[in-house]
This record gives C-alpha cells, sequence and structure tokens, in this order.
C-alpha cells in the first residue's frame, strides 16, 4: 500500500502510519521502503512525503481499506475537494495477484503504474512487481529519496 502526506509533519505522519497499518486487527506490516519527497500531482500543495509498505494480512480487501480510511480520519484527514493537501493518504494497491472493479475499491490501484511516487519506493521494496519500462515511463516527475 501506498502513503503519503503533505500537511504538518508529513515525514511523521507517514512513520506514524507504518506503525498504525501494523497494529491492525491479523496485519502484519513486512517491509517498509524509504521515504520519498515528490511535488503533487493534479494537485497543489506542499511537497508530499510517499513511501509503500507490503503488509500481511488476514483482513479481505473491503475491510482493510475501510481500516486504512479510518486511520486517515483519525490522522485529520478531511476530503474538502479533490486531489487536496492531506494530513495523510493510503491507498491500498495490490491484493496479492487479485483484480478486483467497484465503486469503493479497484485493485491493482489504476493510476500506480502513472505515478514515480508509488513505482520508485515499490520497486525498493517488491522490485518483481516494478518493470524496467514503467520506471522509464515515469522518470520525468521529480523524486528525492530521504
Amino acid at each position: 500500500m501506498a502513503l503519503g502526506a503533505n500537511l504538518g509533519d508529513a515525514a511523521a505522519s507517514v512513520r506514524q502510519a507504518m506503525d498504525a497499518i501494523g497494529s491492525l486487527a491479523d496485519t502484519k506490516v513486512t517491509r517498509r521502503s524509504s521515504l520519498y519527497r515528490t511535488a503533487p500531482v493534479d494537485a497543489s500543495g506542499p511537497d508530499y512525503i510517499n513511501a509503500v509498505v507490503e503488509v500481511s494480512t488476514a483482513l479481505p480487501a473491503p475491510l482493510l481499506l475501510q481500516q486504512l480510511q479510518q486511520l486517515e480520519q483519525g490522522a485529520g484527514r478531511e476530503r474538502s475537494y479533490r486531489n487536496a493537501p492531506r494530513t495523510l493518504d493510503l491507498d491500498l494497491l495490490l491484493y496479492g495477484d487479485a483484480q478486483l472493479q467497484g465503486p469503493a475499491l479497484t485493485i491493482p490501484h489504476p493510476r500506480m503504474a502513472a505515478r514515480a511516487f508509488v513505482l520508485v519506493p515499490l520497486a525498493e521494496i517488491a522490485p518483481q512487481r516494478v518493470s524496467a519500462a514503467q520506471l522509464r515511463r515515469v522518470s520525468a516527475q521529480a523524486i528525492q529519496r530521504l
């Protein structure tokens, strides 16, 4: 899953979210990427701090998404308008090899392949999930490992 924040102490928010995800019922964080700084994509506001984590969970994908949204709310996330700056943004990117499409959840995440802030940290922790061609397609997007 992808984590991001660009309001408040964004780095601390992302690190705390990593810990909180690992505290969810039947869920364990198995890998954590480095933190990365990126400019907002299709949005305005301060730079984002982004990361990706791999989890092992017994929660079904819709319930996991619901739990992630509760973590966002607990961090003060407001959805005032599309792509608004965020105290915390948690996106479910993949769920094993599952493919799901519904009104609340699509897996794989429909825009992940177009975003360096997802692909670069994902390649760090799961290189088999990201091709060289995918990384080339997002290479013009500025991203800085912290």
